[in-house]
Parts: C-alpha cells; structure tokens; sequence
C-alpha cells in the first residue's frame, strides 16, 4: 500500500481520497465506466468528428478488467463508454475489447448510468469512473471511485471537483497522455492484484485464457441517447 501511494505521489498524482481508504473502496466496485473525449484522447476532433485512442490505454483497461475478474472470484466487471457525442472510434474500441455497453450522444450522463446499473443488477457505489469535465460531474458526485484525468488548462474546475469531493484521485498524466492507463495501474496497484495479473498474464494458460474466453463471449451493446433516453443502435 505505502509503495503504491508513494510510486504515484512521486509521478504527480493527486490523491483526494486517502489511499488506504481509495484501496478499501475498489474492493467493492464491479463496473467501470468511461467518459470518452479528453479521457482517452485529447479532446481535439478530426474533420469527420473522430477522436482516437491509444493502444497503451487500452492495454490498461483489459488488464485492470483481468484484476477485478481476480479479485471478484472469476466474475467479469461490466464495463462501459459513455460519451456526450457519437464518435466512431469509441463504438470501434467498445467492439473489439468486448465492453458491455457504449452510449453516445449521453447528454444528461446520471440517467444514462442508471440504464447501465439496471442492465447489470449494479448500484452506483459498485462503479469506478474515469472522467474529465463538467458533463461528466452528475456521474462523479455517486460513483463510487473517481479518478479524475488532469488537464493544466482548468484550473478552476479542477479546484471546483476537490472542494467538492467529486474526485478519488487526480491523475499525474493529462488528457492524450496516457492517463488511463495510469488510472488503471493505479486501481490495480491498490487493489494488491498487479503482480498477481502480471504473472497470469505471462502465463496465458489456464488462468488468463479463462478470464479471455469469458471477456470475447460479452457482446457489445451500442446506444444513442435520445428524447426518451437510451435506444438502440
């Protein structure tokens, strides 16, 4: 636990939860779900609207999927984006990593979490959530784990989340910079199940091949939010 604290204190995260209690929070979290732009990327759109994501990211969420699996006795974290926009490029990531669900044009974010808690039997205080900016807020005032991704260029909301305790941890890296990927280690590290994925990772066989058949057997579910809230795509 101190190592934990201390390798993320040093790279620059902020901790508004004290460690110990953020690592007795996760034990009980059984989702995740994730903001979209300024989380996985930058924020700045391509002229088709688009905006990307990283390997090095997605490598993190699978492998902090993997550690909950650990943790929670070979149980799948259900998992999901939620975005304020459509954005191709997310629905593409949701596809290919087996997320539960993604939603997009989720402008009133809090309903949207309660049609994915609904869809999972789940209460707010079982999710971890990545976020970044004031859309994202109704979401982070439940949740049970925030960690917010630092963006230098909003210093006022980034005061505004901390006054308010609408964030667990502020990451070191920005929007673009691999900040989810040290949210998820950070989770992992606090959880006690990094080395523990690591090694079961090395192995593949039988213990991480187990959890990756269970993962490539979730089918994706895709929604736009409208009128009368979440539709199928």
């Amino acid at each position: 636990m101190i190592d934990v604290e201390q390798i993320f204190t040093a790279l620059g995260g902020q901790f508004i939860t004290p460690a110990a209690e953020l690592a007795e929070k996760l034990r009980s979290i059984r989702a995740v779900v994730f903001d979209w732009d300024g989380v996985f990327n930058d924020g700045i759109k391509t002229g088709s609207g688009s905006s990307p994501f990283s390997e090095v990211d997605s490598m993190g969420t699978n492998l902090l999927r993997f550690g909950f699996w650990l943790h929670h006795g070979q149980t799948l974290p259900a998992v999901a984006i939620v975005t304020g926009v459509t954005n191709e490029m997310a629905d593409r990531l949701a596809a290919r990593e087996h997320f539960h669900a993604c939603y997009s044009q989720a402008k009133h974010k809090i309903e949207v979490l309660a049609h994915f808690l609904d869809q999972h039997g789940l209460q707010p205080q079982e999710v971890a959530f990545f976020f970044d900016d004031a859309l994202d807020l109704s979401v982070a005032e439940v949740a049970g784990v925030r960690i917010m991704i630092r963006r230098t260029a909003n210093p006022l909301f980034t005061r505004y989340v901390i006054q308010n305790k609408y964030a667990d941890y502020v990451t070191a890296h920005m929007s673009g910079q691999f900040a989810v990927r040290e949210g998820c280690e950070l989770m992992l590290g606090l959880l006690g199940q990094f080395e523990p994925v690591m090694a079961e990772r090395l192995r593949y066989r039988p213990v991480y091949d187990q959890y990756y058949t269970q993962r490539q057997a979730v089918v994706p579910m895709f929604w736009t939010v409208g009128p009368n809230g979440p539709e199928r795509k």
